[in-house]
């Protein structure tokens, strides 16, 4: 009843990178893999992509949701990503919910239990919930629409259409992008993918599938020709700032380690920046000073010598080591600048199929945005987040969610 298309990864579907942040978790690996993943995107957009690639498109909805059936005792649940806790949240009545959850996750799960079990789902998929009772008639540009805003992008078709018809019959309406198998919940492996269900007017399932129909997003000759040469800029940075990447990504996922801190550092620039990158020389030494600030906070933040003991002799050689290693440094912001910058040269392409309008809300009405951005996944390197940090992150860590 439900089909599939996508690639087995392992492990859960909690949380998906950057393309760019994987050089920092992977060092030089990851490196290879994000020139991997955008010399495959660049092929399919050059029509010449041998199905190594699944590239899907990243709904920006919310809450995540998971549901199926339980293969440890064969009854249909829904949850969030706590099911995937130490100690799951898993719900199979309305009174799992009211127990579990509470405010609006808790009225929206009952949505999902009510409907979710009706169409027919045999295994465990997760997806992102894009509407309930939310839905909203407004007039963008002088036509009638239906909306809905399930996180920070507002969605809107006309509602004469044939898809705005169905959004406004449907009780909720879903994206799901991930299959589960195993034969218990704690051992499960994610399928990245697009997933088709029956059809329901009681649901609307979007697709997460990317597909260009009209032929029209292809690059052409001078396109190519632009886009292989931030790619070998790209491969440049990264062989000189390999031996520090691979040092750094020893680290990355202790809190006060240097390679744990640019990747904050770039999620703070990302915040705080109104405009695009800064050169990198200048960013460079704004890193030192972040680093540095961040750390004797964490020293001040202690009221005994004992316990800034530990903080002090981390900023001490997390400095030694960004003084010791400036060149390489200085490579390892470019290579992470130049890969962000290749991968919006794809999103720029990717962006010209839209099937469903996407917005921005404003204090003076609505800004046309781009979709959230997409998710590539690769049979060897696994999956990554194909987004435009400056554009979709910005306006995520800023604007109000519309499902909270």
């Amino acid at each position: 009843m439900f089909s599939f298309k996508g690639f087995l990864s392992s492990g859960t579907n909690t949380h998906l990178e950057h393309l760019e942040d994987d050089i920092i978790n992977r060092g030089s690996k990851g490196g290879e893999n994000a020139i991997n993943f955008l010399k495959s995107t660049r092929n399919m957009l050059a029509g010449s992509v041998g199905g190594k690639l699944n590239v899907t498109v990243k709904w920006d909805g919310a809450p995540a949701i998971v549901c199926g059936v339980n293969p440890e005792n064969n009854k249909f649940f829904v949850g969030t990503k706590s099911v995937f806790n130490v100690t799951p949240k898993i719900n199979y009545t309305v009174a799992d919910i009211n127990r579990n959850h509470s405010g609006v996750v808790a009225k929206k799960l009952k949505v999902c239990l009510s409907e979710l079990s009706r169409v027919g789902i045999t295994d465990i998929l997760q997806g992102d919930l894009l509407f309930t009772d939310d839905t909203k008639s407004v007039t963008i540009d002088g036509e009638s629409m239906i909306s809905f805003t399930p996180n920070t992008i507002t969605y809107a078709v006309q509602a004469s259409s044939g898809v705005g018809k169905k959004i406004a019959r449907a009780k909720m309406g879903i994206v799901f992008h991930t299959r589960y198998s195993g034969k218990t919940m704690d051992k499960l492996n994610a399928s990245f993918g697009s997933v088709k269900g029956s059809t329901s007017s009681r649901v609307w399932m979007a697709s997460a599938q990317y597909k260009d129909t009209s032929g029209s997003v292809m690059f052409n000759k001078s396109e190519l020709a632009a886009f292989d040469n931030q790619i070998k800029m790209a491969q440049g940075s990264l062989s000189k700032a390999a031996p520090i990447l691979n040092e750094m990504s020893k680290t990355s996922q202790d809190a006060n380690s240097v390679g744990y801190r640019l990747k904050t550092y770039f999620n703070m620039y990302i915040r705080t920046t109104k405009g695009g990158m800064e050169k990198v020389s200048t960013m460079q030494k704004q890193f030192a000073d972040y680093y540095e600030n961040m750390l004797q906070a964490e020293i001040d933040s202690r009221k005994t010598p004992k316990g800034q003991e530990k903080f002090i002799k981390q900023k001490k050689e997390g400095l030694d080591f960004i003084k010791r290693n400036q060149q390489a440094l200085y490579f390892a912001i470019a290579s992470h600048i130049t890969l962000a910058n290749c991968k919006n040269t794809l999103l720029q392409k990717m962006n010209q199929i839209q099937s469903i309008g996407n917005f921005i809300r404003t204090s003076t009405g609505y800004r046309v945005t781009a979709p959230e951005g997409y998710v590539a996944v690769d049979r060897v390197a696994g999956a990554v987040k194909l987004v435009d940090r400056l554009e979709f992150s910005r306006t995520n860590f800023t604007l109000p969610k519309g499902w909270n």
